[in-house]
């Protein structure tokens, strides 16, 4: 009998599947040569708790460098498993082992005390600016030449409690006097101050921040101020978090941030790793080689950290940094003209600390105000000639998008040109950046309301337009619609929100430069397949030229396959030559109804899945006249709407759904159980590649991969089609029906998407002809019976 291997004491359940012991064993293997597990695990592959198992057997390892694993998600349902495996881990330790801490990373609003209650003036919308600026006048009490200590500050506000206590009030109580103190208490535990923020001689400051502080030894280390250990505690969640924080007087946000590299687990998501703001000043500790990371739904990797490292400055952004800068200017031109003031001196001492004159203030300010004018001057040209009735119809104006260059020319682009022929070097764009902070420290002195200020973001973002190249990145004006009663009736800011876009069309270098901080890890998914292409856009490939090892695995269901029907309908293709526009009668979208019907009739709830939210619309009508079943509509909405949606889908007798492919009911949602019996997939979900930056990115993926459109549209739009039908067997007692509903999927063709399924699904998705899918549906629901 061969002794179990050393990470069997980390693994939560008795015994592993036969694939999460092989991936456990190839992660491992992985990251003792610096190397990466690119894993495509079918639900019941036991993804979580294999990544968590090899992460941290590397941790625990005495021989190991690994102090930490750090898991990145995009989907806040898979965030919750991570927390439960890890709880389950720690719950089936061996005797002896010290708990695995853990802490999941969240936002602001999620803990700051005073927003979780909607105290002192602050709630989750003005929390960030609110959170800034006191943090700021907290420390300007307690630094070199401040007023005060910090234990002043925090005797200053536990002494409001005097009035309470020698009244006999309980912690948490209320009182119609509002003179009277009172504790705040933050879900029912109580905090040592009062529920609004506290003032030092004039300055408003944070209590709480100031209680961090105060906790802070001589040298600065952070984790020294933690007023718990968390090493007893296990995982640390945000609600545990602000109990023991916030009821010792402390920032429970200051306090996650010094937790951050203390603890073995750190749960967040992919902005924690690739978002350039959120790492400069939050979880930077966790980038380097004793980390063990973990992309889960890495599938969504590429397009995830394409927005975080694509950049845009708003119409409305430009307008207030030009404020910002004549505000900063203004006390300098009135002391010209004779009115001195104190603002005056306090600009000129900030400007000389700096090194930044005035001259460049107000240089950078005429830029903006002409560069305004010149996207008004495009905007509007645009609009003349594309919809010369535009003023008469701006309600029913579409989101638009003007190229600055073509698309498939990398060139410079026009606005950068514009501005050359205008006299604005290179030197108003390299200063843009120091400007934006320069202004946004002095506005922060000079006024006393908590505001983001849109210098320094317009000035970063500029800053980049100037510094990035065009081959990778593409430059365009983003038109979104909106309505602003405010601008003036001939405007087409009326109707538009309108933004200087910098696109990153190939994220695969900075993807790739990341994952090369950390000492290795696992990226993970339902849809990786097909792996050379998912290694390509993650810059896997780079990696490993370079010495970085990566392993591949790929496992299918392991769930009973009696249990489940899977065919691959050989329909016409459902292009959108074929089909034409939603509402045409022909023959291809009678196929698909025909079709889509035929499953949608089952018992229990059916999830049908359209190439866009105008096609599921026509689909739900065309259903809606044909069955005698309910059939819900998703369309493009906020959070809210969509949760209520989900609700309603389960809820009662069985019904039908109808979605766009790209949206967000097919993947990352939970339909185990009764909740889903089938799911039918029409078309291949590629996106419009009639707008620029899809030609640019097309251009992009030729040039460096000579595969632009496999890799950019067609590659992601399979992987969307099977998250989708992956929503039905979530179970080994689960039984349902997966339909992939194009003859794309069914057989091979100069277009056929077949090739991108991995072997075992191709084998299992049998081609049927449409008039044969009843019949296999049949055959299925006997072998039931």
């Amino acid at each position: 009998m061969t002794d179990a291997p050393p990470w069997t004491d980390v693994f939560g359940h008795e015994d592993p599947y036969p694939e999460q012991a092989d991936g456990i064993d190839a992660a491992i293997d992985a990251a003792e040569e610096d190397g990466f597990l690119a894993l495509e695990g079918a639900c019941g592959t036991g993804k979580t708790m294999l990544a968590l198992t090899a992460g941290l057997d590397r941790v625990r390892d005495p021989d190991s460098d690994f102090e930490r694993v750090f898991v990145l998600t995009s989907v806040k349902q898979q965030l919750r498993q991570f927390e439960t495996d890890l709880d389950t881990i720690n719950e089936n330790l061996p005797g002896g082992y010290d708990p695995i801490s853990g802490l999941t990373l969240v936002g602001k609003a999620d803990v700051c005390p005073y927003a979780r209650e909607n105290r002192g003036g602050i709630d989750r919308e003005n929390v960030y600016e609110r959170c800034e600026g006191l943090r700021e006048r907290t420390r300007n009490l307690v630094g070199d030449g401040g007023a005060t200590t910090t234990s002043n500050l925090v005797s200053e506000a536990q002494s409001q409690q005097v009035g309470l206590l020698d009244s006999g009030k309980g912690a948490g109580s209320a009182s119609s006097d509002p003179g009277t103190a009172d504790y705040l208490s933050v879900d029912g535990e109580p905090t040592p101050y009062r529920p609004d923020t506290e003032e030092f001689e004039g300055t408003e400051f944070c209590p709480f921040y100031a209680g961090f502080l105060d906790d802070l030894p001589e040298d600065g280390d952070p984790a020294e101020a933690v007023p718990f250990d968390v090493t007893d505690l296990g995982h640390v969640g945000p609600t545990e978090l602000v109990r023991l924080a916030a009821g010792h007087g402390s920032c429970p946000h200051s306090i996650m941030g010094a937790l951050v590299p203390e603890v073995e687990v750190v749960i967040g998501n992919y902005y924690h790793a690739f978002d350039p703001v959120t790492t400069g000043t939050f979880t930077g500790a966790l980038l380097d080689d004793s980390t063990f990371v973990v992309c889960d739904e890495a599938h969504m990797l590429e397009p995830r950290v394409r927005d975080l490292v694509s950049d845009a400055v708003a119409d409305a952004s430009l307008r207030d940094a030009e404020n910002e800068l004549t505000r900063v200017v203004q006390p300098l031109s009135f002391e010209t003209a004779g009115a001195e003031s104190d603002d005056a001196a306090l600009v000129r001492g900030e400007l000389e600390d700096a090194d930044v004159t005035v001259e460049e203030i107000e240089s950078v300010r005429e830029f903006y105000a002409d560069l305004r004018g010149e996207l008004d001057r495009r905007v509007t040209e645009r609009l003349d000639r594309e919809r010369p009735d535009w003023r008469a119809s701006m309600r029913r104006l579409d989101d638009d998008e003007i190229a600055l260059r073509d698309p498939e020319t990398p060139a410079e682009d026009e606005i950068t040109s514009w501005a050359k022929r205008e006299g604005y070097g290179d030197r108003v764009w390299a200063r843009a950046k120091q400007v934006g902070a320069v202004v946004k420290r002095i506005l922060d002195t000079l006024e006393d309301e908590d505001k983001r200020r849109a210098a320094p973001g317009v000035g970063r973002t500029l800053n980049a337009w100037y510094r990035e190249g065009h081959e990778d990145f593409f430059r365009a004006i983003d038109l979104e619609r909106t309505w602003d009663e405010t601008a003036p009736p001939d405007s087409w800011r009326r109707a538009y929100n309108a933004s200087l876009a910098l696109y990153n069309c190939l994220p695969s270098e900075p993807i790739g430069d990341r994952l090369a901080e950390f000492g290795g890890g696992v990226l993970m998914s339902a849809t990786l397949e097909p792996m050379d292409v998912f290694r390509e856009v993650t810059g896997l490939d780079h990696l490993e030229r370079r010495g970085r090892p990566v392993v591949e695995r790929t496992y299918g269901l392991s769930f009973p396959a009696e249990n489940r029907a899977s065919v691959a309908v050989d329909a016409p293709k459902f292009t959108h030559q074929n089909r034409g526009p939603p509402g045409e009668e022909n023959d291809t979208r009678l196929a698909h109804l025909d079709a889509a019907a035929a499953v949608a009739d089952r018992d229990g709830n059916v999830l049908v899945g359209t190439p866009s939210y105008a096609e599921a619309t026509w689909m739900a009508e065309s259903l809606s006249e044909r069955l005698d079943k309910t059939v819900l509509l998703d369309e493009s909405s906020g959070d809210r709407a969509t949760e209520s949606l989900k609700d309603d889908f389960f809820a009662g007798d069985g019904k039908v759904l109808v979605t766009s492919l790209r949206g967000t009911l097919t993947e990352g949602v939970d339909y185990r159980g009764d909740r889903l019996s089938a799911a039918v997939v029409c078309g291949v979900p590629i996106i419009n590649t009639a707008r620029p930056r899809t030609r640019a990115v097309i251009t992009a993926y030729d040039r460096r991969f000579e595969s632009g459109f496999e890799t950019a549209l067609t590659v992601p739009a399979v992987r969307k089609a099977r998250q989708a039908v992956g929503r039905v067997i979530r179970g080994p007692d689960e039984r349902g029906v997966r339909v992939l509903l194009d003859a794309r999927y069914a057989r091979e063709s100069w277009n056929s998407v077949r090739g991108y399924l991995p072997d075992h699904e191709r084998e299992e998705y049998r081609p049927v002809s449409p008039d044969m899918l009843g019949l296999a549906l049949d055959r299925f629901d006997r072998q039931a019976d």
